[in-house]
């Protein structure tokens, strides 16, 4: 039987940024996967606080070179490439000068947050999954962590619903102690609604486009969630006890949780 294909989503992998629950995670989790048996592939954003040459990041040309439009606007799409030796490991790394050539990541220097991060995340997430499509890598799960990553599972259920690459596709959302402080453009609706989502779908950010709207949305659109901070936003653990038919995993111990994320997955790949 051919190896299941699971693609990681993320905004943080260590030593790329600075050490975090999501960026060790991210940095142990595709390993130990991979290690289990399973295909992998992992993105997370090129910010510009990345050392492209110290971390030997370059451009894959064949990949690179699309626009992607988002709110009527071209934006170039430039893949990156970095190998982590020691786990045989490749990241991809989605890069715009509009978008991720700043010093810093989520926000400036002095801790405001960028206006435009609800564009970023829809760069991001549409960029991994076009980018999927031209590798020809045809993933059986999806599983993303941190909030650039939330619309990714919006995005599989309608604007990709008919693609044949990513139709089949089960999304796993990892939920974690973080936040932004000040909600989203609020546009972000409208722009989501011209790259074709429904109003149905977007409901909780017509009128709220704070991190936990934005949670609850990536909730709704999951296949699978995981509990991956031991303490998270209270309102949003209340939200999945609401939805009692939403596979779910409690957190996990460091020294378990590959090998119980493992599982997880399969439980998902095998639901209806």
């Amino acid at each position: 039987m051919d190896a299941k294909k699971i693609l990681f989503i993320t905004q943080e992998i260590t030593p790329y940024l600075p050490e975090s629950e999501i960026a060790t995670i991210c940095r142990h989790l595709p390993q130990g996967i991979q290690e289990h048996g399973r295909e992998i592939r992992t993105f997370m954003p090129k910010f510009g606080s990345i050392n492209e040459r110290r971390n030997q990041l370059h451009e894959v040309i064949r990949l690179s070179g699309m626009n992607l439009i988002i709110d009527d606007t071209d934006h170039p799409l430039i893949i990156k490439v970095a190998s982590i030796q020691s786990a045989r490991m490749q990241v991809y790394f989605i890069d715009n000068d509009d978008y991720f050539q700043r010093k810093y990541t989520m926000a400036d220097e002095n801790g405001n947050e960028y206006e435009d991060n609800d564009e970023r995340s829809i760069f991001y997430v549409r960029g991994v999954l076009e980018t999927v499509k031209k590798l020809r890598w045809i993933p059986d799960l999806i599983h993303c962590h941190g909030w650039i990553s939330a619309l990714t599972g919006l995005y599989i259920k309608r604007m990709y619903a008919d693609d044949p690459c990513l139709r089949n596709a089960k999304v796993v959302y990892s939920i974690y102690n973080e936040n932004f402080k000040h909600p989203l453009n609020p546009d972000f609706y409208k722009k989501l609604k011209l790259d074709g989502a429904k109003d149905s779908d977007l409901k909780l950010l017509k009128t709220d486009t704070s991190f936990t709207a934005l949670t609850k949305l990536a909730i709704d659109m999951a296949d699978g969630v995981i509990q991956g901070s031991e303490e998270i936003n209270p309102e949003i653990s209340e939200y999945i006890a609401s939805k009692k038919n939403k596979l779910f995993l409690p957190y996990q111990a460091p020294d378990v949780y590959i090998d119980e994320y493992n599982k997880f997955y399969d439980v998902v790949m095998d639901s209806k």
